[in-house]
């Protein structure tokens, strides 16, 4: 189980990452993975629902990333999906709010 460095998870990104289809079937359960995420790595984030709307795959088509919502607007536990070996490479909670400086003063 990996908890993603912000290098980490930006080195399974290309441009452009590509959208995939909601109908789409995984590629792989991966739901045991997430069930073992430690919360303090949800940072208190409530993730529960398992809902997600949001899966995007790298251009190389190498990684998949899932986007497991949150009860937050723009927040993410993301889910890194290694296509090749067929394995979670790892996780980051993804807050766009503030990663890109949106968040409320």
């Amino acid at each position: 189980m990996k908890h993603l460095t912000e290098a980490d998870f930006l080195s399974t990104m290309g441009e452009p990452m590509q959208r995939a289809p909601l109908d789409s079937a995984p590629p792989f359960d991966f739901w045991d993975y997430f069930g073992d995420i430690p919360d303090v790595d949800f940072e208190g984030q409530d993730c529960s629902s398992r809902s997600v709307e949001y899966v995007w795959n790298d251009p190389s088509g190498r990684y998949q990333h899932v986007l497991v919502d949150s009860t937050q607007k723009n927040v993410f536990m993301v889910l890194v999906l290694d296509l090749r070996h067929c394995t979670v490479f790892g996780h980051r909670l993804l807050d766009l709010d503030r990663e890109y400086g949106l968040e409320a003063t």
